[in-house]
């Protein structure tokens, strides 16, 4: 007679408002083959005790673990702990940093008795029986093949595991177009999708969750089919679907009337992210992207121009044959054509082709998850950590949209916006002694802006600075509550126009206020009082 066993599926997230699909859908299946799982969802900011505790308390004769590059060194470190305190439970690794398993995996992993290579929601149930059965299941690799029963799986929250909140995750389509060399999807073969009418009646299922803000469609590629896109996008604008969807999307794909459709949504409803890695063409070509670079470009400006959208374009420093004079280019060419511009480093996947082509290249990459790249034979290791502090001063000023009016405005006045960056890299350590800019509070941050702008103008750098300072100064007037700082203090207009600019009510109303006229900003009149807060912007 089988044995019942008492299973865990434990997911490690990247914060508190992320959830797990993956033990979800394992989770589902294991209920669906008749099986019982619990699941325990934490994050990396939990303390390691308090999550080991939760994990131990279960006393379950199965662990599964929902392993990725990010979370992957945490992981094996909580298997390792379970085996130490329950030597008996079995653990049970899956997700993508497993799947490529060599025959070393085992003895440099002794804490992981299983590792199911692929999809797992066929594989978990079986390997499951076969325990109950009283099989050896250890130091096995379960090799999968695709699930058949995707196209017809649902949404999975709801049915298993807490409550949603936040940010919500959500699969149509399984498999990519594109063989990029970076990616694990190269690896794949074919394109699984639901139906349209499944996805939306999926995703219209989200609604019964009062706390989901965004749904996040993890597609490799959702627009691979344009009429399907289209006809998703379409249904998505209509009022019944209330939260804000996310979208990986290959810009060159957009046709006429996606660019139609996607005007026509309403504005905050659609996420769409963009990889455009490198526009460098012999980049592009070593790395296998069979795209169009000044379609994605032109692609990018379009949907970004419209106001509608938010749009997410993405670079990876590191690639091959890509040095940093290449790079600059490429982030000048992205710069100012969407939302946000996220610079990252290229992560060496296990699995994935530019980790067997690295030599070539010559790539050295840290032998530790997420295996980032420390060094190309154009690009260095000094280079590297140098681009990443230019992610980070572009991140607190242009992506955090605290400083809408003055970027990406004041990079491009520049001439060249990662020259900008660059510069201000060196300034903000010379004058303010700041190497981590996410520290600099935000008083003087504004400070390190004028005055690097200021730097420039004394250098032979065109810039009006009388419009910077008053984009400077709008910025922190509508984003802080202090009093304007004196560097950022501009005109004020005559008690004539104030006058005008405000009604007979208003003005007796606000008897302190002074108006403050930004020319560049006309036909606008921001109305400021004497603290420095913005009261409105009037037509």
């Amino acid at each position: 007679m089988d044995i019942v066993l008492k299973i865990v599926l434990f997911a490690l997230n990247g914060s508190y408002s992320h959830t797990n699909l993956a033990v979800r859908a394992i989770g589902y299946s294991l209920r669906a083959a008749g099986e019982d799982a619990v699941i325990v969802e934490k994050n990396l900011k939990d303390t390691r005790l308090s999550v080991l505790e939760t994990l131990v308390s279960e006393n379950a004769d199965v662990y599964g673990f929902s392993t990725y590059i990010w979370n992957a060194p945490e992981m094996f470190a909580f298997a390792s702990e379970v085996k130490t305190l329950l030597p008996s439970a079995v653990t049970v690794f899956g997700g993508p940093e497993v799947s490529f398993a060599d025959e070393g995996f085992f003895d440099r992993h002794p804490e992981v008795d299983t590792v199911i290579a692929g999809e797992g929601e066929e594989a978990f149930p079986l390997l499951v029986k076969a325990m109950a059965r009283g099989e050896d299941c250890r130091r096995r690799v379960i090799c999968t093949g695709p699930y058949r029963g995707f196209t017809e799986s649902g949404i999975y929250y709801g049915e298993i595991g807490e409550e949603p909140r936040g940010l919500v995750y959500y699969e149509s389509v399984r498999g990519c177009p594109f063989s990029c060399a970076y990616c694990l999807s190269s690896r794949s073969e074919g394109i699984r999708a639901k139906s349209v009418e499944k996805t939306l009646s999926d995703l219209l299922a989200f609604e019964k969750f009062e706390h989901i803000r965004t749904v996040k469609l993890v597609d490799r590629t959702f627009n691979f089919d344009r009429s399907r896109a289209k006809a998703i996008w379409r249904a998505l604008s209509d009022a019944r679907y209330t939260k804000e969807y996310h979208f990986e999307v290959s810009a060159a794909l957009l046709d006429e009337e996606s660019f139609a459709v996607l005007a026509a949504a309403p504005k905050g409803k659609f996420r769409l992210e963009i990889g455009v890695q490198s526009t460098n063409p012999e980049t592009i070509r070593a790395i296998g992207r069979a795209l169009d670079t000044q379609k994605t470009l032109t692609a990018l400006e379009r949907l970004h121009e419209k106001g509608n959208l938010h749009v997410h374009a993405d670079l990876i420093a590191g690639l091959p044959l890509e040095d940093y004079a290449s790079f600059s280019d490429s982030f000048d060419d992205v710069y100012g054509k969407g939302n946000v511009l996220q610079l990252g480093i290229l992560k060496l996947l296990r699995g994935s082709r530019m980790r067997e082509e690295a030599e070539q290249y010559g790539i050295l990459y840290s032998p530790q998850p997420p295996y980032r790249v420390l060094k190309t034979d154009v690009l260095s290791f000094s280079e590297l950590m140098r681009l990443e502090r230019i992610d980070g001063l572009n991140d607190r000023f242009s992506n955090s949209g605290k400083f809408a009016y003055t970027f990406p405005y004041l990079p491009k006045a520049a001439g060249s916006p990662f020259r900008f960056f660059d510069g201000l890299c060196d300034f903000a350590d010379e004058r303010f002694g700041c190497r981590e800019i996410a520290r600099l509070p935000q008083t003087e941050a504004f400070r390190l802006l004028w005055e690097y702008a200021s730097l420039l103008c004394e250098q032979g750098v065109p810039l009006p600075l009388n419009e910077v300072r008053e984009r400077l100064a709008m910025d922190f007037l509508l984003g802080e509550t202090r009093r304007l700082p004196p560097f950022l203090y501009t005109q004020t207009v005559s008690p004539e126009e104030k006058y005008r600019a405000l009604s007979s009510v208003e003005a007796k109303r606000r008897p302190a206020c002074e108006t403050v006229r930004f020319p560049w900003l006309s036909p606008h009149i921001a109305i400021v009082d004497r603290v420095g807060k913005t009261v409105e912007i009037p037509e």
